[in-house]
């Protein structure tokens, strides 16, 4: 097997992806999100952003992540997030964060907003890096465990939308 790079071409998600989609929310999250939750983001909810990572570095397309938002006004929600764990800790996080931000500024958000579990330390420290701020906690945010959510929360996307758009990192 070849060295993983942290080269991944960065576009809209399609009902194609959900296969590859879906294996890597189940490898990510105790609670995935089910084929017909995403089937609804990409054909009937018009807020809804989708977008995946692809590689390339073994010879054929890959999905090795993807993100979502949703745009609320002047808000952008990101709903999820998530890097296939064998692609990790490459920058490829850091790469669909800083599109998300940078394509919700250019749809007219002027901030970001998330939950993320508490005990996500890598998250929230990708988040802290794009100037998101705790700003609030949601108590047994999550139905698996009971465990809590940070809200966070970053402003001024639109000063932001200058070459490369939309985030820190």
């Amino acid at each position: 097997m070849r060295e993983r790079t942290s080269e991944a071409v960065i576009r809209r998600m399609t009902l194609e992806d959900l296969p590859e989609v879906l294996q890597i929310d189940r490898l990510s999250f105790p609670l995935p999100w089910s084929e017909r939750s995403y089937r609804f983001e990409l054909t009937e909810n018009p807020a809804s952003h989708m977008l995946v990572a692809v590689s390339h570095d073994e010879g054929t397309p890959r999905v090795v992540g993807y993100a979502g938002f949703w745009m609320l006004v002047d808000e952008a929600h990101i709903s999820t997030l998530a890097i296939h764990p064998d692609y990790r800790r490459l920058g490829l996080g850091a790469e669909l964060l800083r599109r998300v931000l940078g394509d919700a500024a250019r749809s007219g958000a002027d901030m970001a907003t998330l939950e993320v579990r508490v005990s996500n330390q890598a998250a929230v420290n990708l988040y802290h890096k794009f100037g998101f701020q705790i700003v609030g906690r949601r108590v047994r945010y999550y139905r698996d465990n009971g465990e809590d959510a940070l809200l966070m929360t970053t402003w001024g996307l639109a000063a932001r939308r200058g070459p490369g758009g939309g985030g820190g990192g």
